[in-house]
C-alpha cells in the first residue's frame, strides 16, 4: 500500500506544478505581474523537485514525463505569453503601428508556441541529457516575468515601444528551439575545475540579484545565455 502511493508522489508534485502555472496565467490575463511571478516560481520550484523525488523513491513512470511536458507548457510557456499579452496592450506604439495595435499583442503567443516545440524536441533529444540545446523554458518564463516586474516603468514609458518588444518575442522564441548549447547546472563533483562555469555563473547571478533586485533574474537568464556563448567558443 505503501509503494503504492509513493509512486503517485511525483507525479502528485507535477501536478501543483501545473496547478501553480494556472494560477500564474491567471494573475498575467489580469496583469498582476508580481503575482504571475511568484508562481511562476513556485512552478519553477515543484517542477525542480518532481524529478528529484522520481529518482529518490525509483518511481519514474511515462505518463510522469508527459505530464510533466504538459504542465511546464503552462507555467513556462503560456504563463509568460499572458504576462507579455497584457503587457502588449499598456506598451507605447509608434503611429505608424496605431492601425495594427489591437492586434499586436497576439505576436506573445509565439512564446507558448515555441516552448511547446523546444519541450517535444528535449523529450526525444538523446543529446541533452547532461547539458541544454536552445533555451530551456523555465529559464525564458523566469525572464519575462522578471523583467515585466522590475521593469515595468521602462517597458510602459515612451522610452521603449511594441516593435521593441515584439523583436524580443521573436528572439527569445527563436532561442527555444535553436542548435545552442548551454550548460547544465548539475554538479558533477566537487571539483572546481569540473563545476567553473556553474560557479562562475551563480556568482554572477547572486551579485546581478543584490545590485538589481527583480531585474537581477532576467539579468541572470541574459548572463547564462552568454557565458553559455563563451564556453561553446572554447569548446
Amino acid at each position: 500500500m505503501a509503494k503504492a502511493l509513493t509512486r503517485h508522489i511525483p507525479n502528485t508534485v507535477t501536478c501543483l506544478n501545473l496547478f501553480s502555472g494556472c494560477i500564474a496565467c491567471v494573475m498575467a490575463f489580469q496583469a498582476n505581474y508580481k503575482l504571475a511571478f511568484l508562481f511562476i516560481i513556485l512552478s519553477a520550484v515543484f517542477d525542480f523537485f518532481d524529478g528529484m523525488l522520481a529518482r529518490l523513491l525509483k518511481a519514474p513512470s511515462p505518463i510522469g514525463k508527459e505530464l510533466d511536458s504538459l504542465a511546464d507548457d503552462i507555467s513556462f510557456g503560456a504563463a509568460p505569453a499572458f504576462i507579455v499579452f497584457s503587457l502588449f496592450k499598456e506598451v507605447h506604439y509608434p503611429a505608424f503601428l496605431s492601425p495594427i495595435s489591437d492586434y499586436f499583442p497576439y505576436i506573445a503567443f509565439l512564446i507558448a508556441v515555441f516552448s511547446a516545440l523546444r519541450l517535444a524536441k528535449f523529450n526525444i533529444d538523446v543529446r541533452q541529457t547532461s547539458s541544454f540545446i536552445g533555451l530551456n523554458t523555465p529559464a525564458n518564463a523566469l525572464f519575462w516575468s522578471s523583467l515585466v516586474v522590475g521593469e515595468y516603468a521602462f517597458l510602459t514609458s515612451s522610452s521603449f515601444n511594441a516593435l521593441y518588444l515584439a523583436g524580443m518575442v521573436l528572439l527569445f522564441s527563436l532561442l527555444l528551439v535553436a542548435e545552442f548549447p548551454m550548460f547544465s547546472l548539475k554538479f558533477k563533483t566537487l571539483k572546481w575545475q569540473d563545476n567553473k562555469t556553474i560557479l562562475i555563473f551563480l556568482i554572477g547571478c547572486i551579485l546581478l540579484i543584490i545590485f538589481m533586485g527583480v531585474s537581477g533574474f532576467a539579468a541572470s537568464i541574459a548572463w547564462y545565455i552568454f557565458l553559455s556563448l563563451l564556453t561553446r567558443k572554447k569548446n
